[in-house]
């Protein structure tokens, strides 16, 4: 356990594995229930079908959001080569094919090498941002034409494995506000193909680490047994 237990008027820092197909409000609406928290709230989102560290905050320690947000975000996970869906994941259908047997290891490398540093990005239109005070993904599941800015993100490492290729493990490390569909896109699009993530993984954000957070059910049991021994004593 990696948390901060302070008095309960002062709040916690609550790390936990977020479940694969949980949103991170169902995350913190779910332990907001369970757990009799009066105030609670995440720092930094994460789609549905990913998994990882979610950082949530209670009560006072809610203050903190925007720091642990400002933090390094660290993600393992796997892109495939050679076809795209709309969302750049698993969430929507295939809906076009590419070449791969053009992709040489020396292309795979031109591509990666192109995602190191700062680098411009477009968001997802399947992505929570907002605009004009709307979700992008409701504009998507709309079949909306929405123009999206590009923002400028910072990653210091991205390492690739292609052993199982079409499919492409990697890790990344990058600053707030990146979007690691965005990078697989256009790592599809380097290598003259296209691609969708088939997992994603976020493993640390500043010094938080995956294998510090709990799993959410047992977080849950944990906090009404302790929450049963403070009626009773």
């Amino acid at each position: 356990m990696n948390n901060d237990t302070n008095q309960p008027d002062e709040g916690e820092v609550i790390l936990i594995d977020k479940p694969l197909t949980w949103t991170s409000f169902d995350v913190a609406n779910k332990l907001k229930r369970a757990c009799k928290f009066k105030k609670i709230g995440h720092a930094g989102t994460l789609d549905p079908l990913a998994t990882g560290l979610l950082i949530l905050c209670t009560g006072k320690k809610t203050k903190q959001i925007d720091t642990f947000q400002a933090q390094e975000k660290e993600y393992t996970g796997t892109l495939v080569l050679g076809k795209t869906t709309p969302s750049i994941d698993l969430e929507t259908g295939f809906d076009a094919e590419f070449p791969t047997a053009h992709i040489t290891p020396e292309i795979l490398e031109n591509a990666r090498l192109q995602f190191i540093g700062r680098i411009e990005q477009i968001p997802p239109i399947y992505s929570a941002l907002r605009v004009d005070g709307e979700r992008l993904y409701k504009k998507a599941r709309r079949g909306e034409e929405v123009e999206i800015k590009k923002r400028n993100v910072e990653i210091s490492l991205f390492e690739t494995d292609a052993t199982r290729f079409p499919e492409i493990d990697f890790r990344i490390i990058c600053s707030k506000g990146t979007y690691i569909r965005s990078i697989v896109r256009d790592f599809g699009l380097a290598a003259g193909s296209g691609a969708y993530m088939s997992a994603l993984c976020r493993t640390r954000i500043g010094a938080f680490e995956l294998k510090n957070a709990w799993n959410l059910t047992d977080f849950i049991q944990q906090k009404r047994l302790e929450l049963k021994l403070e009626v009773n004593e």
